[in-house]
């Protein structure tokens, strides 16, 4: 493989995003609360065409609630191949309600990492699911003489 198509970033279609999307189950959501940014990490899981995490009170759930656009990032690297990927999501998201859908979704096996109470479901319905996939390049292409040079602290 010639150095250049080792830099090429190769778009991923709407199947291979998806089917990426259920190889990971931690993923970066972004939302916006009062103006501001704001990015977390999650756990979720793929439903059908839609993606499903719990929380609790607190910026995400006001930030990934009432029809909110978000977005989802998820991402992996094959240690073996040297091969990338990155997906993100965008659309909606909405607290589940309705009995027979909390009971359908809590069927989802989404056990959150952090404890405490986190009994909101959220759905998010993507409108826009993109990615893409590249070579990792070595370390030390990257390198400098600077690189290596001890740093003081500021007096």
């Amino acid at each position: 493989m010639s150095s250049e198509s080792m830099s090429e970033v190769h778009s991923l279609d709407h199947r291979e995003c998806w089917d990426l999307l259920r190889t990971v189950s931690v993923g970066r959501l972004a939302v916006l609360v009062n103006g501001q940014p704001d990015i977390f990490p999650i756990n979720y899981t793929v439903d059908g065409g839609t993606l499903v995490f719990r929380t609790g009170e607190g910026t995400k759930l006001a930030g990934a609630s009432g029809g909110a656009q978000v977005a989802l990032e998820a991402d992996g690297v094959d240690a073996v191949s040297g091969l990338a990927w990155s997906v993100v999501a965008k659309g909606p998201a909405a607290v589940i309600t309705g009995t027979e859908d909390i009971l359908d979704t809590a069927a989802l096996y989404l056990f959150p990492w952090q404890a405490g109470k986190k009994d909101a479901f959220i759905r998010i319905n993507p409108d826009s699911i993109t990615g893409r996939r590249f070579k990792v390049t070595a370390p030390m292409t990257w390198w400098t003489q600077l690189s290596g040079a001890v740093r003081t602290a500021p007096e």
